[in-house]
């Protein structure tokens, strides 16, 4: 499914450990923590593209003795994202209700390795994210990189916000709107716990 946001933070966690490689995915995998990072969305509206960003997310991993035990949430505060607009700022947590629904949260229900070479790897991630009170089952490919004591992850995806059931994406009578779809990036450092 391409509507997903948080669940790709979880896949980087899997290979934090120095040396490890990317590919060695057998054998027991380690507890983690997101230590650094920054979520990211493309914007598209009648009076011209944006971005919103944040750098305040948090989760940790639970580690098993194999892959498909491994288990773990990340979460951002939606207040968290910022616009650069004070006013565009205010209308995506009115567009949001994240005093009713303040952060957006996925659960790892499973990881499936695909491919690795060196320092990195494609896996699959399966779970559910929740984000404005609606929670769905979503399963996506994600890349990871090692290096440093920690790994990066890196991703681009598309989202559509009307799967999430979110609104007030038009103001003044239709004239100012907002695109139901955006890009999201991803760009995070775990590393142990």
């Amino acid at each position: 499914m391409r509507d997903t946001l948080v669940p790709l933070l979880l896949a980087g966690a899997l290979w934090w450990l120095p040396g490890r490689a990317a590919a060695q995915l057998d054998g027991a995998i380690p507890n983690a923590r997101v230590t650094a990072g920054t979520l990211s969305f493309d914007g598209h509206a009648t009076v011209g593209d944006f971005t919103g960003t944040t750098t305040e997310v948090s989760g940790e991993l639970t580690g098993g003795g194999e892959l498909p035990a491994v288990r773990g949430w990340v979460e951002a505060p939606v207040r968290s994202l910022e616009t650069g607009n004070g006013k565009r700022d205010k209308d995506l947590n009115k567009s949001m209700e994240s005093d009713k629904y303040p952060v957006i949260r996925f659960d790892l229900g499973g990881v499936t390795p695909e491919s690795g070479a060196g320092d990195s790897a494609s896996v699959m991630l399966a779970g559910r994210l929740s984000l404005h009170g609606v929670t769905r089952d979503v399963s996506f490919p994600a890349q990871v990189r090692m290096g440093g004591g920690g790994i990066r992850l890196r991703c681009d995806f598309p989202l559509n916000l009307k799967d999430y059931e979110i609104g007030g994406l038009s103001k003044m009578l239709g004239m100012l709107k907002m695109q139901e779809d955006i890009e999201v990036h991803v760009d995070l450092t775990f590393g142990p716990r």
